[in-house]
């Protein structure tokens, strides 16, 4: 297998992701082989729905490393576990990081296979966002992406930041680190800052 750039950032995303899943699930006191579903289900959730959308194969299903990498993550929590646990931020930390990989390797996989800019922008934004939403709702609780957060909105951002990059003729792997830190970074300023999407609100029963 040819491992480039695009493949390195989608493997440490795939590590980053299956961490923030199995933490949570940790938190739920789900036994070992449940804490591996929803952190595998959080790593390749929203590639394996982009492969679909784009009509190929989901890429675990061509290359098992990526549940290898999920299993490294679970060792990992396991050995680390009371580190990786104790620490509240650890789950954002490497939520964000898996965000902004994961928005990078859509971008670049739609682009190869042919379709336009903005279905690349929706895909970046469905590969970082949608293993969240699967492992939100794994462990019973709202999706991010359906709460106030900026979650998706930061993937679209790094997206429209990606095209950018390369109108301006930077070259392909900067641009990537630039795209990925930019959703990185708006995640990061939009929780320290409470920076949010207005609340949607309904009519209160009387």
């Amino acid at each position: 297998m040819h491992i480039d750039f695009t493949t390195i950032i989608d493997y440490i995303g795939t590590f980053a992701f299956a961490i923030s899943g199995i933490r949570l699930a940790s938190a739920k006191r789900f036994d070992w082989f449940g804490a591996y579903v929803v952190g595998a289900a959080t790593a390749i959730g929203g590639g394996t729905t982009r492969d679909l959308l784009l009509g190929v194969t989901p890429f675990w299903m061509h290359q098992p490393s990526y549940l290898i990498v999920t299993g490294l993550a679970l060792l990992f929590v396991i050995i680390f576990g009371k580190h990786v646990i104790r620490l509240n931020n650890t789950f954002f930390i490497f939520d964000a990081i898996g965000l902004g990989l994961f928005t990078v390797v859509g971008i670049e996989k739609s682009l190869l296979a042919g379709f336009p800019t903005w279905v690349a922008i929706i895909m970046g934004m469905t590969t970082g966002a949608v293993g969240g939403v699967i492992r939100d709702i794994f462990i019973n609780e709202v999706p991010l992406i359906f709460r106030k957060d900026i979650y998706a909105i930061a993937c679209i951002l790094g997206g429209f930041i990606y095209f950018a990059c390369d109108a301006l003729g930077i070259g392909h792997v900067t641009t990537q680190i630039v795209t990925a830190g930019s959703v990185i970074l708006a995640r990061v300023v939009a929780v320290k800052y409470h920076i949010s999407l207005p609340v949607l609100k309904g009519h209160e029963d009387h």
